[in-house]
């Protein structure tokens, strides 16, 4: 169960989540999740998630290729904040957490009661609609907050014209 939110309370502002990764349709998702946010008002926050199996070498090893993980998602974060706020002139906000992608998206949510609605893409390839939204499709990873799944495809006008 999710603790209670509070976007609708004084002082409070509702946030769209939007997960930064590798995968081409992550895109599609800042895209929408930045344009509901603008057209209601609310908050927009970008979380990258760096998954510590990556790190399983030797102390030193370990240290540089977190450091490494750890600048690849500031860059990676930057660099959407920036195509957001040229945009729409929103400023979001930028989270990196290490873990596993959906335990760090449950644990967010929990920690952070103005989160209302949880934006992913789906992927239009041949490999599937991505992990994340395989992960809530297949109930692996049903999040306690709604989910907004966005088609690939989607241009900005189509977008626009959606948020």
């Amino acid at each position: 169960m999710v603790s209670k939110r509070l976007s609708r309370e004084a002082g409070h502002r509702r946030k769209f989540l939007a997960i930064i990764d590798d995968t081409p349709e992550c895109e599609r998702a800042v895209a929408y999740a930045s344009k509901r946010a603008q057209s209601t008002s609310g908050t927009l926050v970008l979380l990258y998630v760096i998954e510590p199996d990556d790190f399983q070498h030797w102390l030193g090893v370990e240290k540089i290729m977190r450091e490494e993980a750890t600048a690849t998602a500031r860059a990676a974060l930057d660099s959407y904040a920036n195509k957001v706020r040229q945009k729409l002139g929103i400023e979001p906000e930028m989270v990196v957490r290490e873990g596993k992608p959906t335990e760090e998206i449950h644990k967010l949510i929990e920690e952070d009661q103005d989160i209302a609605i949880l934006v992913l893409a789906a992927g239009a390839g041949k490999e599937g609609p991505g992990p994340l939204v395989g992960a809530v499709a297949g109930k692996g990873a049903a999040f306690p907050i709604p989910v907004t799944v966005v088609p690939q495809n989607l241009s900005d006008e189509e977008i626009d014209s959606l948020a």
